[in-house]
């Protein structure tokens, strides 16, 4: 059992990626971002984008009513429907869904984001949450019948509200249920990087271990990826490869180890 996470940045090569799963023997299930597809779409629509801090040092997108309109059009529409399409075209049996769907992915909406602004601390209330369960019976339902879920946000919250969820918690609360044998996280960079800013400090191997003291030395979106890769080393023994979704055949590469292999 493969579960996939296909990065949302412009450069990654989603035809490379339907290629490779052409012809993949074992079940797949597929989790996708649109980041950039959605600041697109936001700057045509004139939706203003606000990135939040919080005072711990983690980033997230605030969600409001306009940018989770914006988000239904690039993550479940246009991003998850053309990855359907390219999959089908290569005799991929993918089936779109979002969180939302049969109530596939529920989540707790967040109680607010702890932020410092003007010298001030404030409380910023919005439409994310996170994972918390999965609808084991349509999940398995997809899979163990030949087809191949492709998911992406929003989810649902406890009062039947659609919300944004960070890809990488998905995933984690996903593998509780499919206990994969290996996830793929497929990014813009060749890997985890010693060096953000030099391509050439990949991390070939990282113990478990060691993701939460390199949490503490980074900020930014890097930082809350160790902290969802560590929560999701902690709950599986799956073996996790973050590796480069621009290449010719990103799929095939991670799986030989061309990234960093987290055991």
């Amino acid at each position: 059992m493969l579960l996939l996470k296909i990065g949302g940045g412009e450069s990654i090569n989603l035809a490379g990626i339907a290629h490779d799963l052409a012809d993949f023997e074992d079940s797949v299930c597929i989790v996708h971002g649109a980041n950039a597809l959605r600041d697109d779409l936001a700057r045509r629509l004139g939706v203003e984008k606000q990135v939040l801090t919080s005072v711990s040092g983690y980033t997230s997108v605030y969600t409001d009513e306009q940018l989770m309109d914006v988000m239904l059009m690039a993550y479940s529409g246009l991003r998850n429907k053309r990855l359907v399409e390219l999959l089908q075209g290569k005799g991929v049996n993918a089936v779109g869904l979002t969180g939302l769907d049969g109530g596939l992915v529920r989540g707790m909406r967040n109680k607010g984001i702890r932020v410092r602004q003007g010298g001030k601390t404030l409380i910023k209330r919005d439409l994310s949450g996170k994972p918390v369960s999965v609808n084991r019976r349509l999940l398995r339902l997809l899979i163990d019948n030949g087809f191949t879920p492709v998911v992406t946000v929003p989810i649902i919250d406890e009062n039947n509200f659609a919300i944004n969820s960070e890809n990488d918690d998905i995933v984690a609360v996903l593998n509780m249920v499919l206990e994969a044998d290996v996830v793929v996280q497929l990014i813009e960079a060749p890997g985890i990087l010693d060096d953000r800013n030099n391509p050439r400090s990949l991390i070939r191997r990282i113990a478990r271990t060691e993701l939460a003291e390199r949490e503490k030395r980074v900020k930014g979106r890097m930082k809350r990826k160790l902290l969802a890769l560590r929560r999701l080393t902690e709950a599986a023994s799956t073996q996790v490869v973050v590796a480069d979704g621009r290449r010719e055949h990103p799929l095939t590469d991670a799986l030989a180890g061309k990234g960093t292999v987290i055991l």
